[in-house]
């Protein structure tokens, strides 16, 4: 990682450590840089920059900032206003843009943001790009700046949606009429395509959480806290319920029961019935470490192969690009259908179950029945240094102490967070108890010693 950038872009608390000064300067980088990468290439057409947000407060003055550094080095800049993340990364590939930038902290409270970018082919940008953008940042390298008719244009551009949408509504060939959706939309941007596309296709759709005001985006709601989806389809009698989070790039599912559909039950219904479609590549399901031990025993049940990476959707498309596997994820909800997308997308993920519940007749529950998650806990615990406590021999010797007392009825993971100053203590069981025993175990040892 970078002094900026990190594994999902560069992120922080607006005004604090991340500016409208930074959001300038990288979309001055970003214009100056394609504008050349293309006069060299013998075309002297301006660099085609699309850009999208969430619904934060700060998402404004980070698009400005944006637009208006891209531009004084002659870029041409699409904005797409409010839109998931997913649909900057299809429309700079579908529509030949240089390169895209979502303004989101996806997940993280309203008073963060974050800036992601996306290379030409939709993927997160190479390294080395956002190294020199760190060097612009600091000041140790300049950019000219673009002068008289070759300052660029700024273009509205919410046609972009339409046709994402279309796009996504050509995947899943189902005819949704007579099945009743709840949404929960976390106050940010699935409000932009969710639920009209699901209307578009026939479903009977409500929503809650769906008037964002800058600042309610995630809070109480949304794929980390989908309680409120839950009652709902419990108590309205929904065939079924889909929550995603803040920037639309993770799904978590609610069965009719109101039970949760995380993302290794959605792992293990779309990667069986890609197997019997003969759509699953080479055999394989992605996971990351995070995933339940019962996955992996029904994957294995299936005679499907699994690989794990480090918790992060980079890790998982990294291992799926470069060995072309078909359809990988984290327990979060984040999946990638890599025969289609290249990052997550929640409402693509939504589709592909909804596919599966049409084609088999099944209800959502009874594509997981066979799934038997084991009892899991997972306790942030805020650090100082995250990596001086990771670092440190006491807690290492606890952790091994505590995969002892485990053996093989279980787990301990203990890793840092990849954007907050946490340290995250999962433990799987036999028990509710159990998990609790391990977890905080390693979460005493933390706070007792002051790590």
């Amino acid at each position: 990682m970078g002094k900026y950038f990190g594994t999902d872009g560069f992120r922080g608390e607006a005004n604090e450590n991340l500016t409208a000064d930074h959001a300038y300067k990288i979309g001055r980088f970003l214009g100056w840089y394609y504008g050349e990468q293309k006069r060299r290439n013998g075309d002297d057409t301006p660099a085609r920059i699309v850009i999208g947000k969430d619904t934060r407060l700060s998402g404004d003055m980070f698009e400005m900032g944006l637009a208006a550094g891209a531009t004084s080095t002659g870029a041409d800049v699409y904005l797409l206003g409010v839109c998931p993340t997913p649909s900057v990364s299809f429309l700079v590939r579908s529509e030949s843009f240089d390169c895209g930038i979502m303004v989101s902290a996806s997940h993280n409270p309203y008073h963060d943001n974050g800036i992601k970018l996306f290379n030409s082919e939709g993927c997160k940008m190479n390294p080395e790009i956002e190294a020199e953008i760190e060097s612009y940042i600091d000041g140790e390298i300049d950019v000219p700046s673009a002068l008289n008719d070759h300052v660029g244009r700024v273009v509205s551009w919410s046609e972009g949606l339409k046709i994402y949408e279309e796009w996504l509504m050509g995947i899943v060939d189902v005819d949704l009429n007579g099945m009743r959706i709840a949404l929960d939309l976390a106050n940010g941007s699935a409000t932009a395509t969710a639920a009209q596309t699901l209307r578009a296709m026939g479903a009977q759709v409500d929503v809650i959480h769906g008037e964002p005001n800058g600042v309610n985006i995630n809070t109480d709601c949304g794929s980390t806290h989908p309680e409120s989806l839950q009652r709902m389809v419990r108590e309205g009698g929904y065939d079924v319920g889909f929550a995603f989070d803040g920037d639309a790039d993770r799904l978590i599912a609610v069965d009719e029961e109101g039970s949760l559909f995380n993302g290794d039950y959605i792992l293990y219904a779309c990667g069986r019935y890609m197997k019997k479609k003969r759509r699953l590549a080479h055999n394989m399901v992605v996971t990351t470490v995070m995933a339940n031990l019962g996955l992996y025993h029904a994957l294995r049940d299936l005679q499907i192969d699994y690989a794990q990476t480090a918790v992060g959707d980079k890790y998982v498309f990294e291992c799926m690009q470069s060995n072309g596997y078909s359809i990988g994820g984290e327990q979060s909800g984040h999946i990638i259908f890599l025969e289609h997308a290249v990052t997550g997308d929640g409402l693509l993920t939504a589709l592909k179950l909804l596919e599966i519940m049409c084609d088999e007749h099944k209800s959502l529950k009874e594509l997981g029945s066979e799934l038997f998650i084991y009892p899991q806990l997972l306790v942030n615990v805020e650090v100082q240094d995250k990596n001086r406590t990771m670092a440190d021999e006491g807690l290492k010797a606890k952790i091994a102490e505590v995969e002892a007392q485990l053996g093989d009825e279980g787990r301990i993971l203990v890793r840092p967070s990849g954007t907050e100053p946490l340290v995250r203590v999962m433990a799987e069981a036999r028990s509710d108890e159990l998990c609790h025993d391990y977890v905080y175990q390693i979460i005493d040892f933390i706070r007792d010693n002051q790590l």
